[in-house]
């Protein structure tokens, strides 16, 4: 099992909006001792949706979905989540509640009383359209909640309201995987080695410490610094001190250049 991420929206990928869910992701998990094992960007792509939460429903992972869960033509991800687990879609009455209540706060807000019959608000009742068997996520923001299927947590595009629906999932339902597993990270910068030459070192230390992965992030230097590799070690924290002393050692047998970080 591990934690996957889903980023929706054609506005994403054409550049229009630049994601902001991503990196605040990594944030979130990270305060909470836990990393994101993959994540996806995709279109408003109903057929492209589907297969890939199709794919995604079949493992045991962790999953949160950003976008696609409004009411307009391009929110395919309710429509798209049914489809992957092969369920119809269904009015959710409590989700059906909360929206009343927020088309009535709006009416009161705007000094004018809401019907909640006119076409316009019914058609909002489509974003509490949910694979059956879904239950709610809360949204703090307006009360228009998100849904869960399983282990996947569906959530709107609009960051103010994704992220903390996104952490209320991790506080509820995760919170015994939380800082379960120490984790620490070690690296220096090397100078005048190629990556090549660094390799066998590399495989060496993996074989070696099996709850260490060791990283390579090449830079080409710029005017404050000159061409380098900053070479590191992260895992278990025993190991990582072990790997990482070895890592020196063997540098310094090399006689290659390097300044730890």
């Amino acid at each position: 099992m591990t934690i996957g991420l889903i980023i929706i929206g054609d506005e994403i990928l054409s550049g229009k909006r630049v994601d902001q869910h991503f990196p605040k992701v990594v944030q979130v998990l990270a305060a909470r001792g836990l990393q994101l094992g993959w994540a996806e960007y995709l279109g408003d792509d109903p057929a492209r949706i589907t297969a890939t939460l199709r794919r995604s429903f079949a493992t045991d992972d962790i999953v949160f979905s950003c976008g696609g869960i409004g009411a307009t033509p391009d929110d395919h991800t309710r429509q798209a989540a049914a489809d992957a687990l092969g369920r119809p879609l269904r009015l959710h009455p409590e989700g059906k509640r909360n929206i009343e209540q927020r088309i009535v706060e709006m009416g009161l807000e705007a000094g004018q009383p809401a019907d909640l019959n006119s076409a316009e608000n019914l058609h909002r009742l489509k974003m509490a359209e949910f694979a059956e068997g879904a239950q709610l996520i809360p949204n703090p923001y307006n009360r228009i909640a998100g849904f869960a299927l399983g282990s996947h947590y569906f959530v709107p595009g609009f960051p103010v309201m994704a992220w903390p629906m996104i952490e209320w999932v991790l506080d509820t339902h995760y919170p015994h995987l939380f800082n379960r597993s120490a984790r620490v990270e070690q690296a220096l910068l090397v100078f005048g080695a190629a990556e090549s030459k660094l390799t066998p070192l590399m495989e060496a230390i993996e074989a070696q410490f099996p709850l260490v992965k060791v990283f390579s992030l090449p830079n080409v230097g710029d005017a404050v610094i000159r061409r380098h590799i900053e070479l590191g070690v992260k895992g278990e924290p025993a190991q990582t001190a072990g790997a990482f002393g070895v890592m020196c050692a063997e540098l310094e047998r090399l006689a290659v250049e390097y300044r730890k970080l």
